[in-house]
């Protein structure tokens, strides 16, 4: 049996650790050619009726969700040793041969085979990953494909209409729907095997569209046809939980595949603060006078939070004009930012809000 590389665990695991805040930052696209990207939607097949939304929206997706077939090497404490083989899904991003993924589909991959929607297989290569936002981008030898449409923009409302695609158990072209559930949802790497050392994933889409194992790295699409996610997680029946799934958002995906494509790497943008997120409780047992916020738990030496001022118990509020209610936030504003950018930070301290200038520095490398 095909064992899928969508890893879970059971809820209890599901802690979220204090981490180093980090984020995804914007590209311009430079490596990206742009005849190369699909600029509008496919269209929807002529024989699904004008009243099916799902079915034309999975018509205009399908040929462009790819099955990810990986053979892994693991390390044991008896050495390295070639695992079961695994799967996931994927989602062409260029005609020209890219495809995005999840990094957990392809960790610790020997041999990458991707199997399109047409009956057709070709080898991949894997050009770059991103641990922390769990994208990835592989790339096989062949040209003309039909890339989806990624959303740009976030303008995503809970209840709309949400369509997932993707291989779940090896059953290719799997179509299931729901609707979006919610936004800014952080989950744990635990959640999909990954590193526990790792941030949580953050600014995530929830959807009750029926994500299995195997659907890791496919496509949450809208009624339009347009990409809005790119599946990498659900909580298992186990847990109690029932049509709860998780999505990258599209911008995530568009400015990692871009910089992996461009480089092979990722540039993230550095604070050098540990946040935990602000409960009522917590403002009310640390004497705080706000109740919500992203709450500095410790701040690194040298670092340019450290440099601008930030102490620890500082409750971070704003990012610029970007109001912060908990840590995923913060995470998730500075993704539209870039190592060396200055952004304003707006901190509560001692019942007051006061104003830091932090220049953004680069991730170290771990």
């Amino acid at each position: 049996m095909v064992r899928s590389r969508t890893y879970l665990l059971p809820l209890f695991a599901v802690l979220a650790a204090l981490v180093l805040v980090a984020g995804c930052s914007q590209n311009d696209g430079q490596g990206n050619k742009k005849e190369n990207v699909a600029q509008r939607p496919a269209q929807a097949s002529q024989r699904v009726p004008e009243d099916e939304p799902v079915a034309r929206a999975a018509s205009q997706v399908e040929p462009s969700v790819v099955q990810v077939n990986v053979r892994a090497i693991q390390t044991t404490p008896f050495g390295q040793q070639q695992s079961e083989d695994g799967l996931g899904s994927g989602v062409i991003y260029r005609k020209d041969g890219y495809i995005v993924t999840n990094n957990h589909v392809i960790e610790g991959a020997q041999q990458v085979n991707v199997a399109f929607a047409d009956g057709t297989t070709e080898k991949g290569q894997v050009v770059g990953a991103d641990p922390r936002d769990d994208l990835a981008v592989v790339k096989v030898n062949r040209t003309n494909l039909p890339p989806a449409k990624f959303r740009q923009s976030d303008d995503l409302v809970p209840g709309q209409l949400a369509i997932a695609i993707g291989s779940p158990s090896g059953f290719e072209s799997t179509v299931t729907a729901g609707v979006i559930s919610g936004l800014g949802r952080e989950v744990p790497p635990q959640l999909t095997g990954g590193q526990q050392q790792i941030p949580s994933l953050v600014d995530l889409i929830q959807t009750d569209a029926a994500i299995s194992p195997g659907n890791s790295g496919g496509a949450l699409v809208d009624r339009s046809g347009e990409v809005i996610g790119i599946n990498v997680a659900y909580l298992p029946p186990e847990t109690g939980a029932e049509g709860i799934g998780f999505a990258i958002p599209s911008s995530t995906a568009i400015s990692v595949a871009d910089q992996l494509i461009e480089s092979g790497q990722v540039s993230s943008p550095y604070l050098g603060i540990r946040p935990i997120d602000l409960s009522p409780e917590d403002a009310r047992r640390f004497g705080l006078d706000v109740e919500s916020g992203a709450l500095v738990a410790s701040v690194e030496q040298g670092t340019p939070a450290s440099d601008a001022g930030i102490r620890a118990r500082d409750v971070i509020t704003k990012l610029n004009d970007t109001s912060i209610e908990n840590s995923g936030d913060l995470f998730a504003a500075l993704r539209d930012y870039k190592p060396g950018d200055s952004v304003s930070l707006t901190v509560v301290r001692n019942g007051e809000n006061q104003t830091f200038d932090v220049t953004l520095a680069e991730l170290p490398q771990q």
